[in-house]
């Protein structure tokens, strides 16, 4: 487990080093996400840095156990430059009460930021695959997110 949350901080420092053509509408972004409850990460803090045209996401989940779960996502643009629609996949470690769970991720959303004002929101569904421990498949994965871009 320490070598998988390391390997993602590793990842994660050399993407912020990454000198990449900005063709977004903003480069990195951090705020708060808001999740159902059910699944292995739910609600917690997020980070959003782009390497071009896609982008490296972390979320940092906490409540009744903690977990990490990164994610690659594809980030195309809809009726302007500021909404995109997005897919990606990733993965995830989250530990609670009953033991630890790994597992893959998924997302799929909707992806929005002011012109005026530093603001990103994106709503999405990330569906989780649990590998290890308790093996099975969480649909319920919507959320909401709010972040301050920079």
């Amino acid at each position: 487990m320490k070598k998988l949350l390391l390997l993602f901080l590793i990842a994660l420092s050399f993407s912020l080093t990454t000198k990449a053509q900005d063709e977004s509408a903003y480069k990195n972004a951090l705020g708060v996400r808001l999740g159902s409850s059910i699944p292995a990460i739910k609600s917690g803090i997020t980070y959003k840095h782009f390497i071009g045209k896609n982008a490296l996401e972390g979320i940092l989940s906490f409540g009744d156990g903690v977990g990490i779960c990164g994610l690659y996502e594809i980030h195309k643009p809809l009726a302007t430059e500021n909404l995109q629609w997005l897919i990606g996949f990733g993965g995830y470690v989250a530990f609670n009460n009953s033991g630890s769970n790994v597992g893959a991720a998924g997302i799929i959303g909707l992806d929005y930021k002011f012109a005026n004002i530093p603001l990103n929101l994106t709503v999405d569904w990330k569906p989780e695959l649990n590998i290890i421990t308790k093996v099975g498949f969480e649909a319920s994965g919507v959320g909401f997110s709010a972040r301050f871009t920079f």
